[in-house]
């Protein structure tokens, strides 16, 4: 039996808990994304605040608070920037006026079309950490180094040396990552980098006001910046398994790019302002634009996250899907996406395009493989939408290409945490030979697939219907 004390404290507690999830379910209310997801966390929050109020502190937040004030560092500089753009050489800036669906991208990404680019693809770990490493090794000011997963194994050793050398060279190394993705690296590997002259820093989802519980965003963007001529882009972390090396996974199927031209200076922004967010400073670099001597590219470089006013990922890929006339194929590790992509996917399937899905056949996440069989069968339309499973190892490329003329490649999954929690950087090309490139690309690894038949789940056990089921509830924070 409680004592009087006890009893009061209990009471007092419970009070105070319920009126937290009051408070809690009016801020639901008024953010929540959707009258679903309001009802949801209202019912929650008031009948079961003592269950409910962590997950809410944790998952309910979809803007990532305070970092929208460092975009007033781009939103002061960004139109001087681009009249640099034009004073320097008109030729860098591609004008896309009288195509409205082009000039889309452009508005996502506040960033403009350059042209006097030169985008090279990278298939695999080992194509994709050479030229890295080499971009590195003849760096002679600077390198911004970011990353979601660094490891302290094989290759991360091998990088680490790479960045200590040319620190000690007197380049400016600044290296950013994920705390959450990294969360492995040892306080023991970060201090050896500060104190051979690097400026490190981890991105801090948690710091400022309203962030303090929110781990469930992450900056997912994989980004290397040489004296800002050069840049490296795409889904390759660092790690041995992205050279195939993990006894789990086996294979790893992955691609990059490496960008040289005045694109490289909207990579470098990317960085910049995340770097301001996690450190409170800008390091200096050079906005001088090179034009590469060796290709006349176009591209456009769309950065995207949680603190974007509007859904800039969501809506990238809908505007891509929408612009298809011919074929959209898009290579991605997960598909969990949200009702306006899958209604895009269905329209250009009955316009007459090849809409390829491709997949990766052994999971690194149960709970979103799970899922994905449930979108597979809400997506399908009969045999118009193709999906494919890669076979060797695991996929994890991120790719999309549009007709014979666009191609996209960066780090954005088709999944709803890429469209609503994390951010990301996409890389869009319009170019016909680079498409073809990728094309190439995307047809061997197609030999890699087998065909997926959208009513495989009706075929499996009432259990794995139900894991399937239950894992799509999830699906908004996977």
């Amino acid at each position: 039996m409680l004592d009087l004390q006890s009893l009061t404290i209990v009471s007092v507690l419970v009070t105070i808990t319920h009126i937290l999830g009051l408070f809690a379910a009016i801020d639901a209310i008024m953010k929540a994304r959707t009258s679903q997801g309001a009802i949801a966390w209202l019912l929650l929050l008031v009948l079961v605040p003592y269950v409910s109020l962590p997950f809410y502190w944790i998952f309910g937040r979809s803007k990532f608070q305070g970092y929208v004030n460092t975009r007033r560092i781009r939103s002061l500089n960004m139109k001087e920037h681009t009249q640099t753009f034009r004073a320097v050489d008109p030729k860098m800036v591609a004008d896309f006026e009288s195509r409205p669906s082009m000039m889309v991208l452009e508005r996502l990404a506040d960033f403009p079309y350059t042209h006097s680019n030169s985008i090279r693809l990278l298939v695999n770990g080992e194509a994709t950490f050479d030229a890295i490493y080499e971009a590195i090794s003849n760096a002679k000011e600077y390198v911004l180094f970011q990353t979601y997963i660094f490891r302290e194994d094989g290759l991360g050793e091998r990088f680490r040396e790479l960045l200590v050398r040319k620190a000690k060279e007197g380049v400016g190394i600044y290296f950013l990552y994920d705390e959450i993705g990294s969360y492995q690296l040892t306080r023991r590997f970060l201090n050896h980098l500060r104190e051979e002259g690097i400026h490190v820093r981890a991105f801090h989802t948690t710091r400022g006001k309203g962030n303090r519980f929110q781990l469930n965003f992450r900056n997912h963007r994989k980004i290397v910046v040489v004296d800002g001529h050069l840049a490296a882009v795409g889904g390759h972390n660092f790690g041995d398994e992205y050279l195939g090396l993990s006894p789990k996974i086996g294979p790893w199927r992955d691609t990059h790019i490496i960008i040289q031209g005045p694109a490289v200076q909207a990579v470098q922004w990317s960085f910049l302002e995340d770097w301001y967010w996690a450190a409170g400073e800008t390091p200096e670099v050079n906005w001088t634009e090179a034009p590469a001597t060796d290709a006349d590219e176009v591209a456009v470089v769309v950065p995207m996250g949680p603190a974007d006013t509007i859904e800039t990922c969501g809506l990238f890929f809908v505007h891509a899907i929408n612009s298809a006339r011919k074929r959209i194929w898009i290579a991605s590790p997960y598909f969990v996406p949200d009702k306006q992509v899958i209604c895009a996917l269905q329209l250009a399937a009955l316009r007459g395009c090849d809409v390829r899905i491709m997949l990766p056949e052994r999971p690194d996440h149960l709970l979103v493989y799970l899922s994905s069989f449930h979108f597979i069968y809400e997506t399908a339309i009969a045999d118009r939408i193709r999906f494919y499973r890669y076979q060797p190892g695991f996929l994890h490329q991120k790719v999309l290409l549009v007709d014979d003329e666009i191609a996209a490649v960066g780090t954005a999954n088709l999944d709803n945490r890429s469209f609503r929690l994390n951010f990301e950087i996409m890389v869009a090309v319009v170019s016909t030979d680079f498409a073809k490139s990728v094309e190439e690309m995307l047809l061997a690894d197609f030999e890699h697939c087998c065909e997926v038949d959208p009513n495989e789940i009706q075929r499996r056990s009432f259990w794995f219907q139900l894991a399937v089921s239950g894992s799509r509830l999830m699906s908004p924070i996977q």
